[in-house]
């Protein structure tokens, strides 16, 4: 076993350079703080002062600080940017040996100084914040065998160690601390309303989910689409016995989980269609799955009754063995038998589904501000951002102070999911909005706030905190070894932007997918938008792709991904791309090898040749051997040996190859015990590509 200089340090409570220092005088050298120490040499140079060592520490600390010398510190505080203060500088004179600390005064305060820095600084962010050149700092990080450019991200460790290699001390602060989860309000039971049921649609494709929703809003949307998938989503309500239904339509069930992982809890029921013909599908079950996680109450639309080949009884049958019993069996579950093409049993559907509604109390208070979740996000050429929103609790009007995660902005336009605008939208209303910074993504939580500066402070706030993640998790260098992920799994880094929420949501989905044991597809950004330069910049640092979808990269943007060799694709059909995907990831992987085999020959005498070793007198039976191939020695059916060729001849010629029915003398490398009546086995090793 073995510790590193620095953990040593640590361990003693001592600087890196004393420790450095001791192990020098014991006469064992080290260069750095990255240096392991074996667990003997240890014992012998710091087994007697480990018990002082925190004692000595001090002590040693002291006798530095001797004389009055300031000590600068570094504080990497998580919340400067946030509070969007420029990097404090402070500092106080060292403590006399054996005096008090007190606070230094004001006027020595703008001396020297404690800087703060968020977690994850660049190069760059700490030279400034310690006021030497970045050239400085890599310099050290090059001493402890780290190479990184100014733009590059440094470690806590590494903040630490380049910190005291330049004489400043480091104090860490605490990251940042996780908002607290959003807890609803209380209502006073007098100012709660009923409102329209939130209802997601989900089952396996091509059971009739997006012709459901078609027919019961009477628009085609699922008919004009690239690629036949829905590649939008959105929300809209329908009326019947003059209550209000609000259906959301998702692209999968991936995005369904991610609105619920992101705390967006918006759905009220769970529509399952399920065809008559076709029954249970891996699909249906993963919805079944999802809608259960989200613990809200399923209802089955037994689409496709119509068909001559239909077998509801079938298909209850199944439903029942997942734990959805029809209620005309005796269960709990609402299934009700429907043809998206004919209309028949719609009416019933919906009935049903305000039976359901009317169980679970669906209320809220429509007299505070307004808050929900985003459905939707689409930047339109001539609106500019688009979010659509489902109002959760309070009244949404016009001219409100919105904010939606990094996005915010007051609302300029309201509509409604007819397209009319509109100057309030009430709790469970879908509305779509004008008036956003920029767009946001969909399960995003909104909430109306009071002035703008306070919207504009945390939507920044958010901005960095997102940044900061983004850089986390891609990693801005990696070597061969980061490359290789575990067991030798690759990873094919993309960053993924489209047109509308909705088909950013489809791709992801799509793409996550696709990994292998071998490469693994990782998504590190995701938006709507144009691609920008801040795409081609985290593309370029996770050795990445980016992947447009309806969507054009700027100007600039194509620039810099020249600068850079970042490759930039954009595509209109979603098959398109996960074929190039697939095509990329098949690049990545190392060719298979085979083996083609060229010829056999016989061995019919053996020679042996001073200097040279045996050499086989053979006669070639079938195909043609040559020079350069790999062979097999054969005997009694058992491999014996399997190697290079030395030498080919015929007679005393060197040749390059020996065609079927010649005879030759074989060489063969590093093996003599060739004998007579052993068959030889030509063959060459070619890589096929996967």
């Amino acid at each position: 076993m073995s510790k590193r200089v620095y953990e040593i340090a640590r361990e003693l409570s001592l600087d890196t350079k004393e420790v450095m220092g001791r192990l020098n005088e014991a006469g064992v050298e080290v260069k750095n703080h990255f240096e392991a120490v074996e667990d003997p040499v240890y014992e012998r140079v710091f087994g007697e002062k480990s018990n002082s060592g925190s004692q000595g520490g001090q002590e040693g600390g002291r006798k530095k600080e001797k004389g009055g010398r300031k000590r600068r510190r570094v504080v990497i505080d998580a919340n400067a940017s946030n509070r969007g203060q420029r990097p404090v500088t402070t500092s106080s004179p060292a403590p006399q040996e054996g005096t008090a600390t007190q606070e230094a005064p004001a006027e020595e305060q703008s001396q020297g100084g404690i800087a703060r820095v968020e977690p994850g600084a660049t190069v760059k962010d700490l030279a400034d914040a310690v006021g030497v050149p970045p050239t400085r700092i890599i310099k050290e990080l090059m001493n402890l065998g780290e190479m990184k450019t100014v733009t590059q991200t440094l470690s806590t460790e590494e903040i630490e160690l380049v910190a005291e290699a330049i004489g400043v001390e480091v104090e860490i602060g605490g990251a940042e601390e996780p908002a607290p989860e959003e807890v609803a309000p209380e209502d006073a039971p007098e100012d709660l309303i009923e409102r329209p049921p939130v209802v997601t649609v989900m089952g396996h494709v091509d059971h009739g989910k997006t012709s459901l929703l078609d027919y019961i809003r009477h628009t085609t949307v699922a008919t004009g689409e690239a690629g036949g998938i829905t590649q939008h989503i959105g929300a809209y309500q329908v009326e019947q016995d003059g209550k209000k239904i609000t259906f959301i339509d998702t692209p999968g069930h991936e995005a369904f989980t991610e609105m619920r992982a992101r705390g967006a809890q918006v759905t009220d029921i769970v529509v399952l269609v399920v065809a008559a013909d076709d029954g249970v599908m891996p699909q249906t079950e993963e919805a079944i799955e999802h809608a259960r996680a989200a613990g809200v109450p399923i209802m089955v639309a037994l689409n496709k009754i119509d068909l001559p080949n239909a077998n509801p009884d079938r298909v209850y049958g199944e439903l029942a063995e997942r734990g959805l019993t029809p209620e005309m069996w005796g269960g709990d579950t609402v299934t009700v038998p429907v043809s998206a093409k004919t209309g028949e049993g719609i009416d019933d559907l919906l009935e049903n589904i305000l039976v359901v509604a009317e169980l679970e109390e669906l209320r809220a208070n429509p007299n505070a501000p307004a808050s929900g979740y985003v459905i939707e996000g689409e930047r339109d050429p001539g609106r500019g951002s688009v979010a659509t929103l489902l109002i959760v609790r309070g009244t949404l009007h016009k001219s409100d102070v919105v904010l939606a995660g990094t996005a915010y902005g007051r609302v300029r336009a309201m509509l409604d999911y007819t397209g009319k605008r509109i100057k309030e939208a009430l709790p469970g209303t879908p509305v779509e909005i004008l008036g956003l910074s920029g767009v946001p993504e969909a399960g995003t939580r909104f909430e109306v706030v009071e002035h703008e500066r306070i919207a504009r402070d945390r939507a920044q706030q958010a901005e960095a905190a997102l940044r900061r993640q983004e850089l986390a998790e891609s990693g801005p260098s990696r070597s061969l070894e980061e490359l290789l992920g575990e067991e030798g799994t690759q990873d094919l880094n993309l960053v993924v932007k489209a047109d509308v929420a909705g088909s950013v949501e489809a791709l992801k989905e799509a793409l996550a997918k696709l990994s292998t044991d071998e490469v693994r597809v990782n998504v590190v950004r995701s938006g709507v938008g144009a691609l920008t330069d801040s795409d081609v910049m985290l593309a370029s640092a996770s050795d990445g792709i980016l992947l447009g979808f309806n969507v054009r990269p700027t100007n600039t943007a194509k620039q810099t991904a020249e600068r850079e060799g970042v490759e930039i694709r954009t595509y209109d059909v979603i098959y398109k791309a996960l074929e190039d995907i697939e095509a990329a990831m098949r690049g990545m992987l190392a060719p298979e090898t085979a083996e083609n085999e060229t010829g056999t020959a016989e061995v019919r005498q053996t020679f042996r040749v001073p200097g040279v070793g045996t050499v086989a007198g053979c006669y070639v039976t079938r195909g043609e051997i040559f020079r350069n191939n790999r062979v097999r020695v054969v005997r009694d059916g058992t491999v014996v040996y399997d190697g290079g060729v030395r030498s080919l001849k015929r007679f005393k010629d060197d040749v390059r190859s020996v065609r079927e029915g010649f005879e030759c003398g074989v060489g063969v490398e590093n093996f003599n015990d060739i004998k007579e009546g052993d068959m030889l086995e030509f063959y060459e090793v070619v890589e096929v590509p996967r």
